[in-house]
């Protein structure tokens, strides 16, 4: 196993998540750092302040660095859905010899990239196929080694706003860092919270976030749709301070302590009120009822849940919801929200999910505020990712793939340097350049 590595980045409005990992000898993921910061210059996924944003991220790197000498060859960076929008293309393209290989299916991949209406402040982050068609045979997932004569495909190509995508790129700038990809936030979630059978089948991602709450349709191998609502959890805190008149910290603990959407048992008498400080002479304290607090969160998270509800009965993919809704993100943490859920999303299933939990030394997987950044790992170290042009318009695939395709080239550069037309090996008994080209093939 070699000592490149990749870092991956979620900079999120409350906290910035640096993970430096790479694939071991059997292809699993092996965690060598961790860094988390408190964000700063960034409010609802956007850089608001470049020179403290840059400083925060430096800090998450530089912890994370320090427990291993690897070498970050690539970096992954999360991109918040407020900076994204999604638009709908199909491509094609003739099989000159009969059968399909990664070269044609990148070709009209890149066909149906051409052919998309970009904004023009925009810039392409993901070409996704949701379905291929080969001459008469319709949605087929997986075209790779068929035959035919002509290849279609059907694409969900998610841009982002070139501004955002240039200031986190700046920001990288003072860890000497370049990003090699970006991937859409509430993608990588999905991927993090969802089993083969719920993306089969079409299933609702819904990452609720601190200041932003992001929405994905996953439906086969890839997503279908994705959007995004202004609100999260730092909204139920920022409703408790107006409402009850206490600072934003106190607020925010009686949030964490005592936030819950099901109703007080009046019944339950082990505590009943909570003593907070006044806004503005925090020297003095009141007591309030807990019974006070449950209609102001229920309402923020009622309001959230029937947006959420209105965006997905708008995008029209109602129909491929087979798997049913999945919630994961630091607001599933508040008591009560499956059940609110539920009854909001009436007869669709509702269930809260954590991501994969990626065994490790260093830091807890296993919460939902961790599915962004697994699932960004795991986007990252697959080595044996679905057909997909990423942010660099290049097609993902195996990565021994690449390696070979790789060495292959170096050998002919090799064999050129040498100025060798035709070498001659005896069984037996191979130069010292052959020699090094084995070694690398």
């Amino acid at each position: 196993m070699n000592n490149n590595a990749i870092l991956a980045l979620d900079i999120g409005t409350t906290k910035i998540t640096a993970v430096i990992a790479q694939n071991d000898l059997t292809n699993r993921i092996n965690i060598l750092g961790v860094g988390n910061c408190k964000s700063d210059g960034i409010h609802k996924g956007s850089i608001v302040d470049i020179d403290l944003a840059s400083t925060t991220i430096h800090d998450a790197i530089k912890t994370a660095t320090q427990s291993s000498d690897a070498i970050i060859e690539s970096t992954f960076i999360a991109i918040s859905g407020t900076h994204t929008k999604s638009l709908r293309s199909s491509g094609a393209v003739n099989i000159q010899s009969g059968q399909i290989t990664h070269n044609e299916i990148n070709q009209v991949l890149q066909m149906a990239l051409y052919n998309a209406k970009i904004i023009p402040d925009y810039e392409v982050i993901h070409v996704l196929p949701l379905y291929f068609n080969i001459d008469d045979s319709n949605e087929i997932s997986n075209p790779l080694n068929m035959h035919g004569s002509r290849l279609e495909v059907y694409a969900n190509i998610v841009t982002a706003k070139k501004t955002a995508l240039v200031n986190i790129q700046n920001a990288l700038k003072k860890s000497n860092l370049e990003v090699t990809n970006f991937v859409l936030n509430g993608y990588a979630s999905a991927i993090a919270v969802l089993a083969d059978d719920q993306k089969k089948l079409g299933t609702v991602v819904c990452d609720l976030g601190g200041t932003t709450s992001e929405i994905t349709i996953f439906k086969g191998q890839t997503i279908s749709y994705s959007d995004f609502i202004p609100i999260g959890s730092e909204h139920i805190t920022y409703d408790l301070s107006i409402m009850l008149h206490t600072p934003y910290n106190a607020a925010n603990m009686i949030k964490n302590q005592y936030g819950s959407l099901l109703p007080i048992n009046i019944n339950d008498t082990s505590i009943s009120k909570v003593k907070i400080p006044l806004l503005g002479n925090e020297t003095q304290t009141k007591e309030i009822p807990l019974s006070q607090i449950q209609p102001i969160i229920h309402a923020r998270v009622e309001e959230l849940l029937c947006l959420i509800k209105d965006k997905i009965n708008l995008s029209g993919m109602s129909e491929h919801m087979d798997g049913g809704i999945v919630l994961t993100g630091g607001m599933t943490r508040i008591n009560g929200l499956q059940e609110l859920a539920q009854k909001i999303f009436s007869e669709i299933p509702v269930k809260i999910s954590d991501p994969i939990n990626i065994q490790n030394g260093y830091i807890d997987f296993n919460t939902p505020t961790m599915s962004t950044i697994a699932g960004l790992l795991k986007y990252a170290l697959d080595s044996d990712p679905f057909f997909e042009l990423d942010s660099n318009k290049e097609l993902r695939k195996k990565e021994e793939e690449d390696k070979v395709t790789k060495n292959i080239h170096a050998a002919n550069i090799l064999l050129e340097d040498e100025n060798l037309d035709t070498i001659e090996i005896e069984p037996k008994k191979k130069s010292s350049l052959w020699d090094k080209i084995g070694k690398w093939l």
